[in-house]
């Protein structure tokens, strides 16, 4: 497909009354949920409306538009119809931040800016987005001057201009991610990007036109209008996963018998240990993601206790800039895997899919300009992964220091994209990873990756989670372990915990060096995900110890 909307336009031919949207009302005075439904016509029709609306504004193909747009109704319409227009919008990471934010979209310079009233005094009030000539509310007034989006539909309803042609190769959308590590980057999707990633979830896991979704992290959700998935809104703040209220997710998925859930490790691990989740079952669904930062066996147990027999737990991975690449389910985790990374093995991330190559190179912190069979590592050792396949996006907006770094023109011209993950391959040619490159410790005994090491202290039953960090201590760089602990374990003798631990470490080569250890009392995590551990910020604390 050339532009990524005609998936949409597929979808309202082939199921033109089945339902697109569920989305949250208020709860009946009896506490019911209730949802207002929106078909795959209405979704299409209205995102028509709305992209010959701003084309009769002006707004161009290839004209930057900033959507600050809660989830919802208006935020799939406005998303498509951008699409539609041949507009490329601007997605930033909800939460992000204020001083963020506006680095982002000065970065972007959007000739549009379009969201909610208070994204609309933000932006007055903080200089945001000057560059942008238009200016549109979603909502019933426009606080800051400007046009409303009821009045954009309004304005498409008599348009009489046509549809902009648009090649696979044209810019589809920027997206700004929060990530692991530095500055958020804009990450430049093309229409042919979307295609290959949504063809590529499709024939990976099977997934059929007519299935009900619960995506908790809204970018996702804007996949399933072009997979034909009907799309349930969580009622929760999509910033902070690790709060979200366990029965507005239990409760939808039993309701509107949804077949497939993604959410943040930290959201499974919420849901998982509540008390709603005791005795509650979910036979509808088919199958659960999980991704954006490992996700510990012991949530992957707890939570498959509520599924049927047939569905599992998937963890994909992969990045902003490259999604899918490599895939494992939770019966080969918990059934062979989880064992090994307790051992110090790293973490499996699976097999990589059908469709795309992964090699594995020599870690390095410089650019690599063109491929040479020579970058790769020898079988088993560990290096840093790079991403073949039409999913790999090809360039960072503006960012040409960041794109020298993180990709690779291949031996046919193709772009490559270094992970900046390390890892190996085992004897069944699946991936293991061993942590981000930059959070690898190198120490006068030698280098440390994180995961193998965390791995082997995770598996202590009071430790919740653990930190890999480099410590620099009179001249020399240390590596110390940071732990987060289990919550009915915040009582407990820390020197007792860390006599256990030590003895832990003295049994596994990688960990015999680790000499300190610091508890903390709540790890600085990731906006999207809450559950990326900025190990950066650690190690500072870590040094003041």
């Amino acid at each position: 497909m050339s532009n990524i909307a005609s998936a949409l336009r597929k979808m309202a031919q082939r199921q033109p009354g089945a339902t697109a949207l569920h989305v949250p009302l208020p709860r009946s005075v009896t506490g019911e949920p209730r949802y207002r439904h929106v078909s795959y016509r209405q979704l299409d029709e209205d995102s028509e409306r709305i992209a010959l609306g701003l084309l009769r504004l002006g707004l161009r193909k290839g004209s930057r538009a900033a959507v600050l747009v809660k989830p919802g109704a208006d935020l799939f319409a406005l998303t498509f119809a951008l699409f539609k227009a041949g507009a490329v919008p601007v997605l930033v990471d909800p939460g992000i931040g204020p001083r963020r934010m506006g680095a982002c979209l000065a970065e972007a310079e959007p000739e549009a800016f379009l969201g909610i009233p208070a994204a609309h005094l933000a932006r007055l009030a903080l200089g945001w987005a000057p560059s942008a000539r238009l200016k549109i509310t979603v909502g019933p007034f426009a606080p800051t001057g400007g046009v409303t989006l009821d009045e954009v539909r309004a304005s498409g309803m008599t348009a009489s201009s046509q549809l902009p042609a648009v090649n696979e190769g044209d810019t589809a959308a920027i997206l700004f991610t929060s990530g692991s590590t530095g500055a958020p980057k804009g990450a430049v999707y093309t229409h042919g990007n979307f295609a290959a990633q949504i063809e590529l979830l499709r024939r990976t896991f099977q997934i059929e036109p007519g299935e009900v979704d619960l995506p908790t992290f809204p970018l996702f959700a804007l996949f399933d209008p072009a997979l034909g998935m009907s799309t349930v809104l969580p009622r929760m703040d999509a910033t902070r996963p690790a709060l979200v209220d366990p029965r507005e997710i239990l409760e939808p998925i039993q309701r509107l018998r949804v077949t497939n859930l993604f959410g943040s490790p930290a959201l499974l691990n919420r849901v998982g240990r509540s008390p709603e989740a005791l005795g509650a079952r979910l036979p509808s669904l088919r199958r659960v993601f999980s991704a954006g930062a490992p996700v510990p066996p012991a949530t992957l147990e707890r939570f498959s206790r509520l599924l049927g027999p047939e569905a599992q737990i998937f963890t994909p991975y992969g990045a902003t800039e490259s999604l899918p690449v490599a895939v494992i389910g939770s019966r080969e985790v918990l059934g062979e895997t989880a064992e090994a990374t307790r051992a110090g093995a790293g973490i499996c991330v699976g097999s990589v899919v059908e469709g795309v190559e992964v090699e594995i190179i020599r870690i390095s912190d410089l650019p690599i300009e063109r491929w040479s069979d020579e970058l790769r590592v020898a079988p088993g050792e560990i290096g840093e992964f790079v991403v073949r396949g039409p999913q790999v996006t090809g360039s960072y907006f503006r960012r040409p220091e960041a794109t020298a770094l993180a990709k690779i023109r291949g031996p046919q011209g193709e772009v490559m994209h270094r992970m900046g993950d390390v890892g190996y391959r085992d004897e069944k040619g699946r991936l293991w990873f061993c942590g981000r490159k930059s959070q690898r410790v190198e120490t006068a005994q030698g280098t440390l990756f994180t995961d193998p090491c965390e791995g082997i202290f995770n598996a202590h039953p009071e430790v919740f989670r653990s930190a890999l960090v480099g410590v620099q201590r009179r001249g020399e760089l240390r590596a110390e372990l940071c732990i987060e602990l289990e919550v009915a374990a915040r009582g407990a003798s820390h020197e007792r915990l860390r006599r256990e631990l030590l003895e832990l470490a003295s049994r596994h080569p990688i960990t015999r060096g680790i000499e300190a250890i610091h508890v903390h009392p709540g790890f600085p995590v990731d906006i999207r995900h809450n559950s990326k551990i900025f190990r950066e910020q650690l190690a500072v604390w870590a040094s003041t110890r």
